[in-house]
C-alpha cells in the first residue's frame, strides 16, 4: 500500500502541492531539498499573510537521512551526487512512500525515487 504525504506525520498542517522546490543537495548520506513551504492555518508556525501576500509561505528543508540511492524515473543510471546535480526546481505535485520503502517525489523536475530513512521537515529560522 502506498502512503501519500498527507498521511505522513512529518507533513501535518502543510500543503506540499502548494510548495516549491528551490534546490536539491546531497551532503554525505543526507539528501536536502530546500523549499518554500505552504503552511495551513493548523500549523503551529502559521501567521496571517501580510497584505502583499496571499498565503503563509515559510522557508524550509526536507531532509532524507541515510540516503542510500537516488534516481529519476526514465533517467540514466548515475551516482546520487550526479542525479542531484541534474535536478531542477519547481512546484511539488506529490510525495509518497511506496510499498518497497522508497519515497517518490514528483513535479516538473521529474519523478525522483529516494531510498532513505523517513523524511524530516525543518522550518528555517528568520
Amino acid at each position: 500500500m502506498q502512503t501519500d504525504w498527507r498521511q505522513l506525520r512529518e507533513f501535518a498542517a502543510v500543503d506540499l502541492k502548494q510548495s516549491f522546490v528551490l534546490s536539491w543537495s546531497l551532503k554525505s548520506e543526507l539528501l536536502l531539498i530546500d523549499i518554500d513551504l505552504f503552511l495551513t492555518e493548523d500549523h503551529p508556525f502559521y501567521e496571517k499573510p501580510r497584505p502583499a501576500e496571499k498565503f503563509c509561505i515559510r522557508p524550509a528543508i526536507i531532509e532524507f537521512p541515510y540516503c542510500e540511492a537516488l534516481s529519476v524515473v526514465g533517467g540514466a543510471e548515475a551516482a546520487p551526487a550526479e542525479v542531484v546535480r541534474g535536478l531542477k526546481h519547481g512546484l511539488i505535485e506529490g510525495l509518497r512512500r511506496l510499498d518497497n520503502g522508497q519515497y517518490e517525489i514528483f513535479g516538473p523536475f521529474g519523478t525522483v525515487l529516494v531510498t532513505a530513512e523517513r523524511p524530516i521537515l525543518r522550518l528555517k529560522g528568520p
